[in-house]
């Protein structure tokens, strides 16, 4: 097909960030404790997910590979790109090969959140409790801490865990976001509804996550928005 490059081209993915994407893209950020709107995105450009602080991005002729977006005025490119930095390789995260203004090329991550596998009924193994375990202690042993990974920030592909997002993993403050998932998997999910193939509606698991950092903020023990 004719423009068509390489999955991994990175020259030809800048040109067309720099040429095509940032210079249609919009995006909106109207609250900071809620994800980011994309708007007047340029063809053939997509998204894949928006954040509380930026929006994913990919482009077809580039399928291995995601550019993260930050929005207006939103803060923490530098400190993300130095997670990526400390985290190097490894199977259960991305991996950054740019940094630009405002904007960071990753490595696609395949697969499907754990909300995502909730409401279409998608059995969650147990090896992807074990794997983000193993995947927290080895960032923990970088100089990072696991914070703020919850239900849309976990990804299952293949069988295997994967940890999406790591932009706060250089805030010290205590999370106990991913203790209090997994403490809810092993004591509901597992032994109660995982086998059932249950698809629980949107509004509901949105309803819990309110509830749950409505509970967390009582009790000061919010994380990042």
């Amino acid at each position: 097909m004719a423009g068509e490059s390489s999955p991994i081209d990175l020259p030809q993915l800048l040109d067309r960030i720099e040429h095509q994407l940032l210079p249609q893209l919009q995006i909106h950020s109207p609250d900071p404790c809620d994800p980011v709107l994309v708007k007047d995105l340029p063809k053939p450009w997509r998204t894949l997910g928006c954040g509380n602080y930026a929006a994913v991005l990919h482009h077809p002729h580039h399928p291995l590979l995601a550019v993260k977006v930050y929005g207006p005025e939103r803060p923490g490119l530098e400190q993300e790109a130095e997670v990526y930095r400390r985290i190097g390789h490894h199977p259960a995260f991305s991996q950054c090969f740019h940094v630009g203004a405002g904007y960071l090329v990753l490595r696609r991550l395949q697969g499907t959140t754990l909300y995502d596998c909730l409401r279409q009924g998608i059995p969650i193994p147990a090896q992807v409790i074990d794997d983000v375990d193993a995947a927290l202690a080895y960032a923990m042993a970088h100089g990072l801490h696991g914070h703020d990974v919850h239900g849309r920030n976990l990804m299952l592909h293949r069988g295997r865990g994967l940890i999406v997002d790591i932009s706060d993993f250089l805030n010290p403050q205590p999370c106990r976001a991913w203790q209090d998932l997994r403490w809810a998997y092993r004591t509901f999910y597992r032994p109660l509804i995982g086998h059932l193939g249950l698809r629980v509606p949107g509004s509901v698991l949105d309803g819990v996550r309110r509830g749950y950092r409505l509970v967390r903020r009582i009790r000061g023990q919010v994380p990042g928005p």
